[in-house]
């Protein structure tokens, strides 16, 4: 069994890790069959400074596909032991589809943490 997590908003990945409304999280099968899909409000705040890895890991989330997030966020969910990819966008669904066929993103950082403009 393995677990994504994306950042979502209405079915759709959010432009911001940290902003995000919640987490979609699907369960695949070992042939990468959807087994289940799992919506996580998110607490408010930055993600770096959250304890929102831990809670993902704690779902057993080893894969994060995001649009957009700062570097902190990445170290906490690599210290958690998950792996984060950014730079999708477009529905939740599709975006787990395309990682699955190899896709893994491309590197863009949020170097703003200016976030009470967000």
């Amino acid at each position: 069994m393995k677990r994504i997590a994306i950042p979502s908003s209405n079915g759709r990945v959010n432009d911001h890790f940290g902003q995000s409304e919640a987490f979609t999280i699907i369960t695949l099968d070992a042939e990468n069959n959807v087994t289940d899909e799992e919506i996580m409000p998110a607490d408010k705040g930055c993600g770096c400074k959250s304890n929102l890895s831990n809670e993902l890991a704690d779902k057993g989330v080893s894969v994060l596909l995001a649009g957009n997030m700062g570097q902190g966020a990445i170290n906490k969910l690599e210290a958690a032991g998950i792996k984060a990819y950014r730079g999708f966008s477009g529905e939740v669904k599709e975006v787990v589809s395309r990682y699955l066929n190899g896709e893994r993103g491309v590197s863009i950082v949020c170097d703003n943490h200016d976030h009470h403009e967000h």
